[in-house]
């Protein structure tokens, strides 16, 4: 398998690729490259319906250029710590902006929101936002009020009155309850239509039957997720007797 960056014939052959509706799978293999490789190479890069080889390869030379030349957190941006590799952060990043835009969210959005899980604090204002990624305060803004409205972020002001935006345990928590209620939604949407079109019609046993697959799918995620939170955030019971505390030396 051969290694090291794209280079632009391949490039070339990609776009020939998503052009004729290959899946990533089939293009990987005719490269004998990573779907994954593929996958983010494609993501990074406008996406299946706007890819161009030519502009996707000078993209990675001016993003290798920039990391060589420019902190990888933007300037002013504290050092990595806990022993981490730079180079090996930012690939890491990419990776996951890139899960996240196949997901469905936008790009710059997916970049905020990457950059605020791997921040040891889980939080940054607005303005560290800015230097870490390079952009306009103004693109900073428009992804957070997206995120905000998924119920991904939270904000508030700290002791310096600046906004600052966290993503924490109990946002993933209330986002999943946020998208159980919406799957809830669209049940109930669905319902509403069976009525008006007839019970015995074609299209209200269909709209009945993804109401039915809707509240399953909403009741089971809602389930599942106060299960999960209590047996992840529940502290375990102290035994009569025991003083120790957990994480305590034990010597």
């Amino acid at each position: 398998m051969p290694g090291g960056r794209l280079t632009q014939q391949e490039r070339q052959q990609i776009a020939l690729g998503l052009a004729d509706s290959l899946p990533y799978a089939e293009i990987a293999r005719r490269l004998d490259r990573p779907t994954s490789t593929i996958t983010r190479e494609v993501m990074r890069n406008g996406g299946p319906t706007t890819y161009r080889a030519d502009l996707a390869h000078r993209a990675t030379e001016r993003r290798a250029h920039r990391r060589k030349h420019t902190p990888p957190r933007g300037q002013g941006a504290p050092a990595q710590g806990h022993g981490r590799d730079d180079e090996a952060v930012l690939e890491y990043e990419e990776a996951f902006t890139t899960l996240l835009m196949q997901q469905g969210l936008p790009k710059m959005t997916a970049r905020v929101l990457t950059c605020l899980f791997i921040a040891d604090a889980g939080s940054l204002t607005a303005s560290e936002l800015v230097q870490r990624l390079q952009v306009s305060a103004a693109s900073v803004s428009k992804a957070i009020a997206f995120l905000e409205d998924q119920g991904l972020v939270r904000r508030e002001r700290d002791e310096r009155r600046r906004e600052r935006y966290f993503v924490d345990d109990d946002v993933w928590y209330q986002s999943t309850i946020a998208s159980a209620r919406g799957i809830a939604q669209v049940a109930e949407i669905a319902r509403q239509g069976v009525g008006i079109l007839g019970r015995d019609s074609p299209a209200a046993a269909r709209l009945e039957n993804i109401a039915r697959f809707s509240d399953f799918i909403s009741e089971s995620i809602l389930r599942a997720a106060e299960q999960v939170r209590e047996v992840l955030y529940t502290k375990p019971e102290t035994k009569p007797g025991d003083t120790t505390t957990p994480g305590s030396d034990r010597g």
